[in-house]
């Protein structure tokens, strides 16, 4: 198929790109600048002006939107939080109005999504897809994202949703920031440690995109996880191990964090188990159910 990516130079995308290639798709990447490639076409969008190449719009077949400023970067101001907003609403708002303009016929939607649509809290029970969002920021942004991709739904177009977990990668993502303190001995958990911190594998993250890409019989929102839930503090100890590192110093007070953080600090502090059970059910199988096993993978 003629696939279109946005975020296509993000880590998700990058990777993604590839394996859509080797699997013999025909990848276009919408991006701020022009770019040259023997392998993919690009082509030039202007979020905040709203303006897109037609043609990326009129030879695509399937879309999968990646694009969405980084939660994790800079302080939550108010100015932050509406640049987050903005960047995944108007990115999609744009992208519907062309599809609709120019590609009616769009035969699929695949949108990111996160699992801050639950809310950033703690507490055992497993999150599934059919429970209702969380009442915080992090909600508000999930929820007005999902919505901006269920509009395409009106052009009888399939719409698919990763609710998408922490990616992990050597280079990019929480565990590079975690690797550092780590290496020199001083890692240890944050807050209480028991908050849960659903993960995944970079390569299970794309695999779950193509299975989605690949099987036009899914639709609806699905978790993007691994089975295994894993705390904050497990978490961090089986990286020490896998480094070979000791892991014996203090958690980090949730006060210094808020003090450092301000309202972002939600994202270390709180977490809950999300199931992956619905993924499942719709036939992916995961490379990577472990943590230790994914870890010895990504580490070497």
């Amino acid at each position: 198929m003629n696939i279109l990516i946005t975020g296509g130079t993000g880590l998700i995308g990058k990777r993604l790109t590839q394996i859509l290639i080797q699997k013999g798709h025909k990848v276009s990447v919408l991006t701020r600048t022009k770019k040259n490639s023997n392998t993919v076409t690009y082509y030039t969008w202007d979020i905040e002006n709203q303006k897109i190449e037609k043609e990326a719009i009129a030879n695509a077949e399937l879309i999968v939107h990646l694009a969405g400023a980084n939660v994790g970067e800079g302080r939550w101001s108010e100015k932050r939080k509406k640049e987050i907003i903005d960047s995944r609403v108007q990115s999609g708002n744009l992208l519907f109005q062309e599809v609709k303009k120019h590609n009616p016929n769009l035969k699929a939607f695949i949108s990111s999504s996160a699992i801050g649509y639950y809310g950033m809290i703690t507490r055992e029970t497993p999150f599934v897809e059919s429970d209702a969002p969380g009442n915080d920021f992090l909600a508000e942004v999930c929820t007005k994202w999902e919505n901006t991709a269920n509009q395409f739904s009106e052009l009888s177009t399939r719409v698919a949703i990763l609710r998408t977990g922490v990616v992990l990668d050597k280079k990019e993502g929480a565990l590079a920031k975690l690797l550092t303190p780590i290496k020199l001995g001083i890692g240890s958990a944050l807050g209480t440690g028991k908050q849960a911190m659903p993960w995944i594998h970079l390569e299970d993250i794309c695999q779950m995109y193509l299975h989605l890409i690949e099987n036009s019989t899914i639709s609806g929102a699905f978790n993007g996880v691994a089975p295994q839930t894993i705390t904050n503090y497990e978490f961090s100890k089986t990286v020490a191990h896998i480094l070979n590192k000791p892991f014996w110093f203090p958690k980090v007070s949730a006060f210094a964090l808020k003090i450092l953080l301000g309202e972002q600090s939600i994202i270390a502090l709180e977490g809950s188990p999300i199931s992956a059970k619905k993924i499942e059910d719709s036939g992916y199988k995961f490379k990577f159910k472990e943590l230790s096993v994914a870890l010895r993978d990504i580490l070497g």
